[in-house]
């Protein structure tokens, strides 16, 4: 794997009326010409993704989308979409036509932005278009704001440069996986089942993540499928922490002795991504769940489903067998995400891996805004198998507490 995946890239988000310049601009950052531009308005119909490397902030993701002004049945979706595009937006970038400035309509747009503190920058397009006296009374009214041309390369770099300051304001895009949790110099075991849900030749990509934060941070790790747990632990001198695969949590709990600490990948996904506390509160709440419950299941993956697949068969048949009730499951994937969530009882989310934390943390946010239990895989396998509170207590020595 060379190169950083979306999920941890920082989203940069272009939005703006239509025939602003958004894909002209798009364009002229990414330094190719892969967004369709033409005259017509609403060329642009789905948001376009490019990963880049802005320099000298690091890896982003860059996105185009529809205007924002478009209408009818299928404008209407072009413009819904773009809207779900807030929940991913890290940086948002206005972009208007110097000539055709509609400020009611900016101001607007950057309520929605100040609601969900999402940090902007007003990049005023086509101002070699416009006349001189237009350029400078535009640039009284906003000091902030970027004027850009794309005839004119240097204020294409202006805009990067003020792209890299506001997006280093935020920091990181993650906290480290692990390396806050065990100090450097210590030994880790990741246990990785291979079944027929693991892909051939290569491990998925929290694994992956996981064995590179070991590394940044000077853990030793040693990696072993649970049928060799046993004889790794045997042959190690000493090991401060087991992570599993979750759908093994059972029989590495079983092999494990009780004073080494254990957990799962989602649930270092839970911890880094999005709020740990919160998922640990849905989970419980499973024992108060109706009979006929709808629980929807969220996935940020696209891939086959079969028997053993963890969100349609192993978390349904584990949730039935411990409450003896039965409930309806709906399922989504990818960034898809029900606006309206009242239809249902619970929000169980997978690990996270392909989605942002800014993407997680929206979909914690709508489910807490509806009082809503949310959990997500790791969190409700530990808890149907008997053992959250071991599962979570690394992270309590973290908080300086314990879980309730």
């Amino acid at each position: 794997m060379q190169n950083t995946p979306l999920a941890s890239r920082r989203h940069v988000v272009i939005y703006g009326n239509m025939n602003a310049g958004k894909s002209s601009l798009f364009n002229r950052v990414i330094e190719q010409d892969l967004a369709i531009v033409s005259p017509t308005a609403g060329t642009t119909t789905d948001p376009v993704v490019k990963g880049m490397e802005l320099i000298p902030f690091g890896p982003i993701a860059l996105v185009d989308t529809a205007g924002l002004g478009d209408s009818g049945s299928v404008g209407d979706l072009r413009v819904h979409k773009t809207r779900a595009m807030l929940d991913r937006t890290d940086l948002a970038i206005y972009a208007a036509d110097i000539s055709h400035f509609d400020r009611n309509d900016y101001c607007r747009t950057m309520e929605l932005w100040k609601k969900r503190n999402i940090p902007s920058i007003l990049t005023l397009t086509k101002c070699d278009l416009a006349p001189e006296e237009l350029c400078r009374t535009m640039m009284e009214r906003y000091p902030e704001a970027v004027l850009v041309s794309d005839k004119d390369p240097r204020s294409i770099q202006g805009l990067k440069s003020r792209m890299v300051k506001e997006l280093q304001k935020l920091g990181d895009q993650e906290d480290s996986l692990i390396g806050h949790l065990v100090p450097s110099g210590s030994t880790v075991v990741l246990v990785i089942p291979v079944d027929s849900e693991a892909p051939k030749g290569r491990l998925i990509l929290p694994q992956v993540q996981l064995i590179r934060d070991c590394l940044d941070h000077g853990i030793a790790c040693h990696v072993c499928r649970e049928t060799e747990l046993a004889s790794t632990l045997q042959n190690s001198k000493r090991v401060d922490l087991v992570v599993t695969d979750s759908q093994a949590f059972q029989i590495v709990d079983s092999i494990v002795p009780k004073d080494i600490p254990l957990t799962s990948f989602s649930m270092l996904l839970a911890n880094q991504k999005g709020d740990l506390p919160a998922m640990l509160e849905g989970a419980n709440a499973v024992a108060h769940l109706p009979d006929g419950a709808r629980i929807l299941v969220a996935e940020g993956c696209t891939h086959n489903h079969n028997h053993e697949d963890i969100g349609r068969v192993k978390i349904p048949r584990l949730l039935q067998k411990k409450t003896g009730k039965s409930f309806q499951f709906d399922h989504v994937a990818g960034n898809d995400f029900p606006e309206d969530l009242s239809p249902y009882s619970m929000v169980i989310q997978c690990g996270g891996c392909m989605l942002t934390r800014r993407a997680v943390l929206s979909r914690i946010g709508h489910a807490k805004d509806v009082h809503l239990p949310i959990t997500n895989y790791g969190v409700i396998l530990a808890y149907l198998t008997g053992i959250l509170p071991r599962a979570s207590a690394v992270f309590a020595k973290e908080e300086g507490g314990a879980w309730t």
